[in-house]
């Protein structure tokens, strides 16, 4: 998945891991949208699994602020996405058994209210319909 040196991906120029997560997600489960003021997420989803991940840009002053985004991960790719700060993001396992997302993030978590970097919207943040596959 990539070479590290001193925290360093190789093809992540300015990126410094500084924690690695594992996550499954059950079939037809929805992990709605978080939101990281500081923290930037690199993800990947294994090959053999098949998630849809929305993206939202809601950074206030960006290009593409209040652009909503779909990709498929997995499905027989082999990739990594970056999700930069203020991006809100979440998925759906669109496959019939759990899927895998391993993640590397540049901030570690901390419980504490006063430093977490976890913000919470609700799943039908952009209407409940985003997470229906779209055919054509």
């Amino acid at each position: 998945l990539g070479r590290l040196s001193a925290g360093m991906h190789a093809q992540l120029p300015g990126f410094e891991v500084k924690q690695v997560n594992f996550s499954e997600i059950e079939p037809g489960a929805i992990k709605a949208y978080h939101m990281h003021l500081r923290q930037t997420d690199v993800w990947y989803v294994p090959p053999r699994d098949k998630l849809l991940l929305v993206l939202h840009d809601c950074r206030k002053g960006s290009k593409s602020h209040g652009v909503t985004m779909r990709f498929v991960l997995g499905d027989g790719k082999d990739r990594l996405l970056r999700i930069p700060p203020g991006v809100a993001h979440g998925c759906t396992n669109l496959g019939r058994e759990k899927a895998s997302i391993l993640y590397f993030v540049d901030v570690q978590f901390s419980a504490d209210p006063k430093e977490t970097d976890e913000g919470r919207l609700p799943w039908d943040f952009l209407g409940a319909a985003i997470w229906e596959m779209q055919r054509g």
